[in-house]
Formats: structure tokens, C-alpha cells, sequence
């Protein structure tokens, strides 16, 4: 039986997704193709001879796009089973299923899968359950990326003048905490689960193979498991010395385990993704985010300390959000030093509450009703310039990427353009960039960011 697995966005990276799926259908005997529709077009004649096609709806961008996309999809092959699989799939099951037959499966989803592949094969047997969410531990498969674009297709690693072919993996799925804003938590609810070790290294093998010369680990947060993590860093580092890799760590992880920071560095660690979010006390309060503003200065000083560099990424825009609250943001990123550190996208974010979201059962927060259309619940801030000044800044920071701007140059923008919707003249700063180079992603985008009209454009 044939088989499409789709995705429409995995934030610059290879597929993992994907290509963990193909391993298990493919020990099937299923007739896979994998179509990452960001680099690459609908497979539409793949697609016309797939009595099932897989979807994965791993973030908002990814959704919005794959909804996008669905009707094409439908109008090749109206008859072919969807299942769509992903943390967005069980919150938006409502919307979905108006493209059925479908399923949603969330959770550990290969074996799941696999299962129901079985169950189309079989003319007896077809009993589809709806929407499933599974948390069983899983015999986890290496990866097959042999049905994918090559990794040269893919966002690279850029220092100064040198760039950096980059691979993907994860050696941990979901997280053991509670972030009211995170949609990893309706579907996983606190819970992580390890991959093997073997099973990483045999995926990074292959990457680095294909010409992989760093490693993004995407895990939720990489210290979740500090030990099973410093298991898969070790054989990593011991079998290629040469290979750098980024982690996710959360900020409180940062200052329990700063014992382990300098060992990260050594190890090849370039730089460390962290989720701020926000420098407002109350905000984190209400985020549920489990460190303070005080934590984030700690853990960047920490972090120079011990020779790393940190990435911290924000939602800066909120109902709670105030113009002197942003403007302060963007002081304290100054006066940290991190604006070459920060991607200038993170500094336009608005908060996205999607349908599943805990910022729903907070008893002090009054949402408007959910909109299809935007996959979430729509907000405005009490102070109508809040919102006119993110649209703004938003609009800019794209504009001055696609003009191949600096980080510095953008930070600059911003800062003129928060000081004038204040009503101030801007305090001339001063962004030297004349230290090391800090390595960026070529493709700095959020997960839980609006598609953009070139990712549109891509369909």
C-alpha cells in the first residue's frame, strides 16, 4: 500500500518526523514518499496513488500552512485515508475532521501508525479510531532520511564567514513541565520520554554521513533527563570530536545544572536556545514559566561565564504586555549584551493561545472564542498602541532580514521605532560587534509564529 507522509514546515530542519515514520512503515513493506513541501513541491502524483497520507502537524506555522494546503490535497485524492499526526493534531480535531476519512494521533505516534497502516491493508479489519493520544514508551527505529531532500537544502549554521551543513535529531520528546503557553503540554502533560542512545547515535551517524557538520538537538528541553543527556553527548562527542551541536534548555535547568555548562562547551556545545519568554515577573507568573527575571540575568552571566552562548527567545508581545514593559525588554537585552545573541524575530512575537491551551483554565483570563482561521484564541491589548507597535516592529524586522540587514542594524530599528511609539527621543546605544563571532541559524523562525507570505509562496 502506498503511502505520502507530508510535512509542511519543521522550522528549517530535515524532517524528523517524517523520517522516523518512514522507518517503521517502511519495515511494513508500505511504498513510502516523503514530501517536505518547504523545500520542496506537493508531490502530487505520489499523492493521487496513496491510499493513505500522513500529515504532520508538529507546530502552529505547520498547521496553518497544512490547512492551506489540504484542499489541494483533497481535490488529487478525495478518497485516500488522512491522518494527521503532531502536537496540533488532538486540539484542532474539530477542524480537521472536516476533511475525512481522517484520523489525528498525538503523542508517541509511530507505533500508532504503524497500526493503522495495518488496519487500511487489511479489508476485514478497517476499524479506524478517530483521534488517539498515546504516551506507551516505544522500540524506537532509527530514522530513514533516504526519501528526503538532502540536508544542504536546509537551514545552515553561519560563524562570520564560515557556514555549517546542519543535521537534525532528538533524544527526548515531550517535558516534565507545565508552561501555560506551551503546546507541548495538553499532549504530553508533564511527561517526557527518552530515545535510546544507540538510536540517536545511529541517526547523527547518518546525518553526518550526508555531510551534517552540526547537530541541532530539538528535544523540548535537552535537561529534562540531565543524565540520559550527558549519555548522548558523551558517545556524540567521543565518536565525532569534530561535529558541533545546539541544545533547548530551560532557564531553571540552566542554574541546577550549571555544573554541567562548562562540560556542555567542551563537548562542542555552540550555543543554547533557552525560552525567556518574557523579563516581567508577572508575565512569567502567569506563564508559569518556573524561573524570575533575576534567573534570567543569573543564567546569562552563567552561561559567559562558562564560554556559551546563549539564545534566548521571547513572546514579548502579550495582553499584559506594556509599551515600557517592551521598551525594558529591550533594554535588558542591551545591557546583557545578547542583541547579536538574539534572533530579531523573537523580538516581534505575539502570543498565540491555541485551542488545548492551560492559559484557558486560568481563573483570572477571559479569552475570545476560538478562530478557526488563526488556530487560536484571539486577544487585544488593553492599550491599542501595544498592539499597532508589534504590527509595526513585525513588519520591519521582515523587511530588514529580506534586505540582508544585520542583527545589530535591526536591534537599532526597533529600538528607534519602540522609542518613538513612546512618545521619546531613542538613547544612542552602542552595538559593538567586534567580539567572536556568534553562530546563527540562517532560518531563526518561532514555532509559534504566523506563516509568513514566502512560506505561503512555497505551496
Amino acid at each position: 500500500m502506498n503511502v505520502t507522509l507530508i510535512s509542511t514546515y519543521d522550522l528549517g530542519h530535515q524532517p524528523f518526523g517524517l523520517a522516523s515514520l518512514a522507518a517503521w512503515l517502511g519495515d511494513e513493506g508500505a511504498g513510502v514518499t516523503c514530501n517536505d513541501t518547504a523545500v520542496s513541491p506537493l508531490a502530487e502524483d505520489a499523492v493521487r496513488a496513496s491510499e493513505l497520507i500522513c500529515i504532520h502537524l508538529a507546530m502552529h506555522t505547520a498547521t496553518r500552512l497544512a490547512l492551506e494546503l489540504l484542499p489541494r490535497i483533497r481535490a488529487l485524492n478525495g478518497s485516500a485515508h488522512i491522518c494527521f499526526f503532531g502536537l496540533y493534531g488532538p486540539p484542532n480535531a474539530d477542524i480537521l475532521g472536516d476533511f475525512a476519512p481522517c484520523s489525528i494521533i498525538g503523542g508517541e505516534f509511530e507505533a500508532d501508525i504503524t497500526s493503522l497502516y495495518r488496519r487500511l491493508a487489511d479489508a476485514d479489519n478497517r476499524k479506524i479510531e478517530a483521534v488517539m493520544v498515546s504516551m506507551d514508551k516505544l522500540a524506537h527505529r532509527t530514522p530513514d532520511r533516504s526519501g528526503l531532500p538532502g540536508l544542504d537544502q536546509y537551514a545552515s549554521l553561519k560563524i562570520g564567514p564560515e557556514t555549517r551543513i546542519v543535521g537534525y535529531t532528538e533524544a527526548s520528546r515531550g517535558c516534565k513541565h507545565l508552561c501555560r503557553h506551551c503546546p507541548v503540554v495538553p499532549i504530553y502533560g508533564g511527561r517526557f520520554r527518552t530515545v535510546p542512545v544507540d538510536v540517536v547515535l545511529a541517526d547523527i551517524r547518518s546525518q553526518v554521513a550526508k555531510g551534517a557538520q552540526h547537530i541541532s538537538f530539538g528535544d523540548p528541553d535537552f535537561f529534562n533527563g540531565p543524565g540520559h543527556a550527558e549519555r548522548v553527548i558523551d558517545a556524540f562527542h567521543a565518536e565525532f570530536p569534530e561535529i558541533t551541536f545546539d541544545a533547548t534548555i530551560k532557564i531553571e535547568h540552566l542554574l541546577s545544572q550549571q555544573h554541567r555548562l562548562a562540560w556542555l562547551r567542551d563537548s562542542g556545545c555552540l550555543f543554547v536556545t533557552t525560552a525567556v519568554e518574557a523579563t516581567d515577573d508577572h508575565i512569567l507568573e502567569i506563564l508559569d514559566k518556573g524561573h524570575s527575571r533575576a534567573d534570567f540575568i543569573l543564567a546569562a552571566d552563567l552561561a559567559r561565564e562558562a564560554g556559551l552562548v546563549l539564545s534566548p527567545t521571547f513572546v514579548p508581545f502579550t495582553p499584559w504586555t506594556s509599551l515600557t514593559g517592551y521598551r525594558d525588554l529591550l533594554q535588558l537585552v542591551l545591557e546583557l549584551g545578547l542583541t547579536e545573541q538574539v534572533a530579531p524575530i523573537q523580538l516581534v512575537i505575539r502570543l498565540l493561545v491555541p485551542a488545548g491551551s492551560l492559559l484557558l483554565d486560568h481563573p483570572d483570563l477571559h479569552w475570545a472564542s476560538f478562530a478557526p482561521e488563526k488556530l487560536s484564541h484571539p486577544w487585544h491589548n488593553p492599550d491599542p498602541a501595544v498592539d499597532t507597535l508589534q504590527r509595526t516592529l513585525a513588519a520591519e524586522v521582515e523587511s530588514a532580514e529580506a534586505q540582508g540587514l544585520s542583527r545589530a542594524e535591526i536591534f537599532a530599528r526597533l529600538w528607534r521605532l519602540t522609542h518613538e511609539a513612546l512618545g521619546d527621543a531613542a538613547a544612542p546605544i552602542n552595538l559593538d560587534a567586534s567580539g567572536p563571532e556568534i553562530p546563527q541559524m540562517s532560518e531563526p523562525w518561532y514555532c509559534c509564529a504566523e506563516p509568513t507570505e514566502l512560506q505561503r509562496a512555497r505551496l
